[in-house]
């Protein structure tokens, strides 16, 4: 039985220019897709991902010691330390409420790991243990000679003291005691002596 008229599916006509502009818009829209993802590809290879260690600024810590060695009436201690080490910082602290003025670089270490220098020819005994978290004297640990005061908490950070020529330093850190020792030995070998006053003169003499 045949369809009638009224029954036959209407099949719809586009006309050639329009079937040719529909084709048009689409390519179109398909090579600026293209397009872009070949711009952002090129941008991409251009410049490629930085590693943390690209953005790293480097501290001169001998150039900031020397200028602030007049201030500091010292030489501050920039340790020349083994590849891997680094410092992240190197300041010179003026004098606060208590009183002292202090050296302050902070290192990482070869495993990447922490340990601050503090040094100061106007330390006391509150600083001091300030500086070390106010843990508790555990013991010495001889380093290249030099016997340190070793000062540990559980659950803190462990900090080595030492009072050589008048100057006090404290290295406080997570660090294990083998980089410890590495930066103490450091320390220790380029420390220079705080000036005699005039009264500490005066005193020897008597």
């Amino acid at each position: 039985m045949s369809e009638s008229p009224q029954n036959t599916p209407v099949k719809p006509v586009i006309a050639a220019a329009a079937a040719k502009r529909a084709n048009a818009s689409i390519i179109g829209m398909l090579l600026a897709m293209l397009s872009t993802v070949a711009i952002v590809m090129v941008i991409v290879w251009l410049n490629p991902q930085q590693k943390a260690e690209t953005y790293r600024q480097p501290v001169d810590v001998a150039a900031i010691s020397a200028h602030a060695a007049d201030t500091a009436g010292f030489t501050p201690t920039a340790p020349e330390l083994p590849e891997g080490w680094y410092a992240n910082y190197a300041r010179w602290n003026g004098p606060g409420a208590d009183g002292v003025a202090f050296w302050d670089v902070g290192f990482v270490t070869r495993a990447n790991t922490f340990i601050a220098m503090k040094q100061s020819i106007t330390a006391n005994p509150t600083w001091t243990s300030s500086q070390a978290q106010d843990a508790p004297v555990t013991g010495t640990r001889t380093i290249a000679g030099y016997t340190w005061e070793l000062r540990d908490k559980p659950k803190g950070d462990r900090s080595l003291v030492l009072t050589k020529d008048g100057i006090t330093t404290v290295l406080t850190g997570t660090a294990d005691f083998k980089e410890f020792d590495v930066l103490a030995a450091a320390t220790t070998k380029t420390l220079k002596s705080a000036p005699i006053s005039s009264d500490d003169a005066t005193k020897g003499t008597k």
